[in-house]
């Protein structure tokens, strides 16, 4: 658990319902006090359920299903679930499960726009939990097979980290020739619109 935090008024610490570095240490570097649970979703399993649904909406599904499963077990808790879908031409994107995948992803994404919908699901106690999605639209270079595999090389796990096969913070800014979208929505988590919900509930002190 960080240390107490002069701007968070909640009575505990917030509960992320994720075990991702990137979206604690966005709220953390936002000074509020955070702890992490893993939500233990099967989020393939979720998607199987949701067919049909728009990318955006799948975001937030599964958003929401990691803020539930983890509420569950954290009663009277305020929680944050976040999930992430990468949608390019309508089909849906994954975190690449090695390096050969990676390549094969970014072959697929250099030359053409991306969407990435960042979803939120919000729950403080009341009847259901609040939710909403951002989008970011990013634009990678045209790349061959060599900057391609020259790129996953270099990059090591943060080739395979991330949905879309690239670190945005880190070397994966070289693959792109246009971004356009708020910078956490990017990461993971939409922290502008966090924030207002969380200042509506009287839990932030300005």
């Amino acid at each position: 658990m960080d240390s107490p935090s002069p701007l968070w008024r909640g009575a505990e610490p917030l509960l992320l319902a994720s075990t991702s570095p990137t979206r604690r240490a966005l709220l953390a570097g936002a000074g509020l006090s955070v702890e992490t649970q893993g939500p233990g979703v099967d989020e393939r399993a979720v998607e199987a359920a949701c067919t049909g649904l728009a990318p955006a909406e799948l975001a937030v599904r599964l958003a929401r299903a990691k803020a539930e499963a983890v509420a569950a077990r954290a009663p009277g808790r305020i929680v944050v679930g976040a999930d992430q879908v990468l949608e390019c031409d309508g089909v849906v994107f994954h975190k690449p499960a090695d390096a050969a995948a990676a390549r094969t992803q970014l072959a697929r994404l250099a030359g053409r726009t991306h969407r990435l919908h960042s979803a939120v699901a919000l729950i403080d106690g009341g009847p259901a939990p609040e939710t909403f999605v951002e989008t970011a639209h990013l634009t990678l270079r045209p790349l061959d097979a060599a900057s391609i595999a020259a790129y996953v090389a270099l990059a090591g796990p943060g080739a395979t980290a991330s949905v879309g096969g690239y670190q945005l913070e880190g070397l994966g800014i070289h693959l792109f020739v246009e971004i356009a979208g708020d910078h956490t929505t990017i990461l993971g988590l939409p922290l502008l619109p966090l924030l207002a919900r969380l200042r509506a509930r009287h839990l932030l002190a300005f």
